[in-house]
Formats: structure tokens, sequence, C-alpha cells
């Protein structure tokens, strides 16, 4: 009986080349190696805008000194021997992320500005163009990133507060609920019990996820990608009964809708179903009362909640807001009028604040 040759395993160096081959097809510009073509002698970056050469002159180099060694010649289009100015301002990113997530407390604009070796304006001004998030935003998405995988697996929610780098419980207590958008206890157990029926629809300002339970809508979210929405609802549920809604709710979901197109709240009965701590609810009760077309600034709604000197307080509670527009945070400015940062985005705050200003003049 002839036994059948086993077939040679795919030299890994070879599979390494295909992947970087794809790379080069593609110009992709994250393609941290060179090539030189036989034909040419010239050595390039992947994303460059030459004529693709034939597979078989191709060799690939790990860096552009190898590539030279070997006697090819950088190419002067793509000039693979000169740093590009973005790699460098990868690696100050790269290195201020690091320090971040390592930072026992979260930093200060002007410590992560020292860290990049800027100064706390420009180093602002790089970070968001570069991440697209202000570094206050991207320090605050850690942190809280960090408290939520502390409460999935630690013993008890004390024993989470110091996983996640918080010092005292008293300090604790004051910021997570805002981070978490409801109690520390309440995510740890991941709305365990509940059953959530949920939805999504096309809006005017993007796609928005309805997210229901028998007492009330627990969840407006708006964005631009469904999948991405979906997932969102699955982590801050993850301990309920989640099921997309069928068409028996679907008048429920097109009062959603109204709501975010530009209905003023007091003509849309929505039935809420939102956990937060007393002074959120405080908080989002306030804001409710802000009359369609109008604005209040953070000190305004800390005054009118009998909380003088509690603006930044405020400010946590309209982050920690579930339901997009439901609670109208977008209408929450700074003291001169200018909109503020929005969970939701920028443009969509500006955008709301600006149709609800033409409907009441």
């Amino acid at each position: 009986m002839t036994v059948p040759a086993t077939p040679s395993p795919v030299p890994a160096e070879a599979s390494h080349d295909d992947a970087r081959w794809r790379a080069l097809a593609a110009r992709d510009p994250r393609g941290a190696f060179v090539y030189g073509v036989t034909s040419t002698g010239i050595c390039c970056r992947p994303a460059c805008a030459s004529r693709r050469p034939l597979r078989a002159n191709v060799r690939f180099f790990d860096a552009v000194e190898l590539a030279i060694a070997a006697g090819f010649r950088p190419c002067r289009r793509c000039r693979p021997d000169a740093a590009p100015p973005e790699a460098a301002t990868a690696r100050m990113l790269e290195r201020v992320c690091r320090s971040i997530d390592a930072a026992e407390a979260p930093p200060s604009l002007d410590e992560l500005a020292r860290e990049a070796g800027l100064s706390p304006s420009h180093f602002h001004r790089v970070f968001r163009a570069a991440l697209g998030v202000t570094p206050r935003a991207y320090v605050a998405a850690r942190r809280r990133e960090r408290l939520q995988r502390a409460l999935r697996g630690a013993k008890s929610v004390t024993q989470a507060a110091f996983d996640a780098g918080y010092n005292s419980s008293a300090r604790f207590y004051a910021n997570a609920a805002a981070d978490l958008g409801m109690s520390p206890a309440a995510y740890r157990r991941g709305g365990a019990a509940r059953a959530i029926r949920y939805a999504f629809a096309g809006c005017s300002l993007g796609t928005l996820a309805v997210a229901f339970s028998e007492r009330g809508v627990c969840a407006l979210d708006l964005g631009d990608d469904r999948a991405a929405l979906e997932a969102r609802l699955l982590a801050r549920f993850s301990g309920a009964e989640l099921a997309e809604s069928d068409a028996s709710l679907q008048a429920l979901v097109a009062r959603a809708v109204a709501l975010v197109d530009g209905a003023p709240n007091d003509r849309v009965p929505l039935a809420l179903d939102i956990e937060g701590t007393a002074f959120a609810q405080r908080v989002w009760a306030a804001l409710r009362e802000i009359p369609y077309g109008d604005t209040a600034t953070y000190g305004e709604i800390a005054v009118r909640i009998g909380a003088h000197g509690s603006a930044r307080a405020v400010a946590r509670a309209c982050a920690a807001n579930p339901v997009a527009v439901a609670i109208p945070c977008h209408r929450v400015v700074r003291r001169d009028g200018t909109p503020t940062e929005y969970r939701w985005g920028a443009a969509r705050k500006r955008e709301l604040l600006r149709r609800e200003s033409t409907s009441r003049g």
C-alpha cells in the first residue's frame, strides 16, 4: 500500500511575503516594510504611487537600510530613506497613550503635553486631529473601559474600584455613576433579569438605536454604523435578555425618530426607564425642563437644582445621559453661548441647536 506523501508546509517567510505583496498591491500606507524591484534597482514604500512591479521582480526588506545594503537605490518619489512627518507624530501619540493606560490617576492636559514635548494647546490640536477626540475625552473613555473591565471580573464593587485605580471609595462613588451611566452595582449586574428589546431606524442625524424595557425607553443611541450601535447595546446590557424587536413596537420607534428629527419634547410622549445617581436624576430632570429652542449653561443647571458650584458634576451627568435628545443635554452650552462637546458628535449638537433655534424663530 502506497502512503501518500505529506504536503510540505508553506514556509513562514513565504506566507509573510504574500501578506506584504497584498499590502503593496493595495498601496497600504500602514505597511512597515520596503520592497526592492530587481529590474530597476529601486526600493520603495508599499504605498508608493509608482507603477506596480511584477511579483517575480520584487524583494521585501524589513528596513530601508537592508534594501540599500542589498544594492537598491531609494525611490525619489516616496523617499523610503526619509522618515515621514506622521511617523514621529504616531510614535509620540503611541507613547502618550501608553502613559495614559499605565497611569494610576487620570493625567492632566499639562502632564500629557510635557510627555509629548509640546505646548498644551499644540498637543491638544495634534491629538484631536489624529485620534478624532480630545485628550480629556480619550482619558475619560480609557478610565471608563478600565472600570467596566474591573466591574465584570471583581468579586465586589469595592475591589473593582481599587482594581480600576481609584484611591478612595469617596472618589470612586463621586465619579463612577456618571462614567457608567448607572450605579456601579447595577452595571456589575449587567442589567440582569431585564428583558430588553431594541430596534434601528433611519433619522435625519444618522441611524437611531432604540432600546426599551417593559417600563419604557432605556437607551437612545445615535451613530452611522448599525453594527457598532448594536455592539454598544449588547455591551451596555450584557446581563439582560436582549432581542431585536418586531413590528409591534413600530409606533414607539416612530415617536423616538420624531423626537430626534425635531419634534418638541412636550409633544412626543416617551416613557423612560433610565438608571442614574440621585444627582444625575436631578440634572436630567432639569434638562428636560429647558424649553425647546432655549439653552442653559452647566452653572445655570447647577443653580436650578440647588447645587451651586457643581458645574463639573453637572457636565458629568450630561455625559452619562443614556437617551439622546429625549433628555436634551444638547441644550447645555458654554457661558459664552457656544456649544460644548457632545456624546453623539459635535456636528449633531450644532444641527440640533440650529434646527430648534430656527423653528422657534
